[in-house]
């Protein structure tokens, strides 16, 4: 049986700290996983200091899950993740994360212990920000 994990905050940006300790992982190990696992994007701000966003947080505890829980090697992992891609990921432009696009996740969304913001209260801060924008032009 697995660990259970803290429920996730809603909030936007998570320090590796944080994460470490939402994941039950150390630090180095989010670093390593970076390098072996192209859908880990952190955004680096001043400092080279690491900022992962929710639904990179989703994406570490599915790659925990898959080399702790389930026993899958690296490269077992990566493939696993590259399969289960196409029917589980929906593709969406996240802005501000170095203009690229992201995959999110979407089957680690129902897993126990993951508190998802409120999607309307989501809703409106998009239109008083597109509000705020159009004012601006």
């Amino acid at each position: 049986m697995g660990l259970v994990l803290p429920s996730i905050p809603a909030k936007r940006y998570f320090t590796i700290g944080e994460v470490a300790d939402l994941c039950a992982v150390k630090p180095h190990v989010l670093r390593y996983w970076e390098q072996e696992f192209t859908q880990l994007r952190p955004i680096k701000r001043r400092g080279n200091r690491r900022y992962y966003q929710h639904h990179e947080v989703l994406m570490i505890r599915r790659i925990r899950d898959l080399l702790y829980d389930q026993g899958f090697t690296i490269s077992g992992a990566r493939n696993q993740l590259q399969e289960v891609s196409p029917g589980s990921i929906r593709h969406a432009e996240i802005p501000g994360h170095d203009g690229e696009a992201c995959d999110l996740d979407a089957s680690g969304l129902e897993a126990p212990g993951i508190e998802l913001p409120d999607m309307e209260a989501v809703r409106r801060e998009l239109f008083e920000i597109r509000g705020l924008l159009q004012a601006a032009v």
